[in-house]
């Protein structure tokens, strides 16, 4: 245990460090808010456009930080986040956020993806519990609602995965370039949870407690399956689109499954899905671990093809549903394996020059220098949720 008292202390540090980087280069000085890409050398892409994603998550990653180290240090970055949502993301006409902006800040893609507005629900949520906006929260309220109306499906349950900027809806649904084009996915549904759990801190209602509960219902019953991963993408009527396991998902799933179950006080679903995440936790340990210690990307059960990169992301949320793991049934394999995933992190995903880490490294330990330190999809909350739950 002594080694992994010593892992938490660096994660605490490594808190220090990541706040720092994005405090001293990721501003934008020029045209306000937080500048849209930092490539692999650590250069401002100039007017690169600028992610709902990011900006939100920058957001939560800051109020998070500053919640649990009870600091005022971050608030002119907490401050600065939430006005440039509110200023700039906010749709005015239909409500909710807009995906992408322009450098300057004028909309660039106005659909609404309802990722990006649980996104902006969870980090007004936190963001209030720091600030005590009031703003905050009514926006933060306001989204959940706009949810509720145009997102939920009352018929089959769940939530649509996109709609046109007047929430009409869209055909191509994809979240990115890389996913199938699905109305239903576990990963949108994730963040929707994990958004609703941190807004029922500041506005528990029936309805709400009513959306969550259908959401953690969905975990059990629709995206888990038979080998406890979690499947990926549906269609309307919870037909399975998709043969991959995402390895990072099913870690992340198996611990804020559970965090929405107590949010709810709920000792039935507490109980089911804490056995869940123990049999999630240990067939993760089976299948997704490399021979050098660390996380797998995916694999595709059709082929057997193995994504052996190694991205930045599934390594800390592997080190938070281990910790939950052991804290439900104490065994020396989650913190073995918890201290070797974190040796290779340091080692080979932390940029120990230029600060932050690196999106991702090949099976060999080689860096993907194409890839980006600050994008849409690249931000401090991974990072900081880990270090800050670790320590809790």
């Amino acid at each position: 245990m002594n080694a992994y008292n010593q892992l938490k202390s660096e994660l605490q540090t490594e808190l220090k460090n990541v706040l720092d980087y994005w405090t001293r280069h990721t501003l934008d000085k020029e045209y306000g808010g937080f500048v849209g890409r930092i490539n692999h050398f650590n250069k401002i892409i100039p007017q690169a456009s600028k992610g709902i994603i990011l900006n939100t998550r920058i957001l939560w990653s800051f109020s998070a930080a500053s919640n649990y180290l009870n600091t005022k240090e971050h608030q002119p970055i907490c401050d600065k986040a939430f006005y440039y949502l509110k200023t700039y993301f906010n749709d005015d006409d239909h409500k909710g956020v807009f995906w992408e902006l322009d450098y300057t800040g004028n909309p660039l893609n106005k659909r609404k993806q309802v990722y990006a507005q649980a996104f902006t629900i969870y980090a007004l949520s936190e963001y209030y519990l720091f600030s005590k906006n009031e703003e905050a929260k009514n926006w933060a309220i306001e989204i959940f609602n706009l949810l509720e109306k145009h997102a939920k499906d009352n018929i089959n349950l769940g939530y649509f995965e996109a709609f046109h900027q007047d929430w009409s809806p869209i055909e191509d649904m994809r979240l990115s370039d890389k996913d199938m084009n699905a109305s239903k996915t576990m990963n949108t549904h994730l963040h929707v949870l994990e958004a609703y759990t941190t807004l029922l801190k500041i506005h528990d209602t029936p309805t709400l407690r009513s959306s969550l509960k259908m959401l953690i219902d969905l975990f059990l019953e629709k995206f888990l399956n038979k080998n406890h991963h979690y499947d990926l993408f549906f269609d309307d009527q919870w037909n399975l689109l998709s043969n991959t396991v995402s390895y990072g998902h099913d870690i992340e799933a198996a611990w804020l499954i559970i965090e929405a179950a107590k949010a709810l006080n709920n000792k039935d679903l507490i109980d089911r899905t804490e056995a869940i995440a123990v049999k999630v936790a240990n067939t993760f340990l089976e299948e997704a671990i490399d021979t050098d210690g660390a996380v797998l990307n995916e694999k595709n059960l059709t082929t057997n093809h193995v994504d052996t990169d190694k991205h930045w992301w599934p390594q800390v949320e592997a080190l938070i549903g281990l910790k939950y793991a052991n804290d439900l049934n104490p065994d020396e394999k989650y913190i073995n394996a918890s201290l070797k995933i974190w040796e290779y992190t340091k080692k080979h995903l932390i940029d120990h020059q230029n600060g932050e880490w690196f999106f991702r490294v090949s099976k060999t330990g080689k860096v993907y220098t194409e890839e980006d330190k600050v994008s849409m999809w690249k931000a401090p909350y991974h990072t900081s949720r880990a270090f800050i739950l670790l320590n809790t």
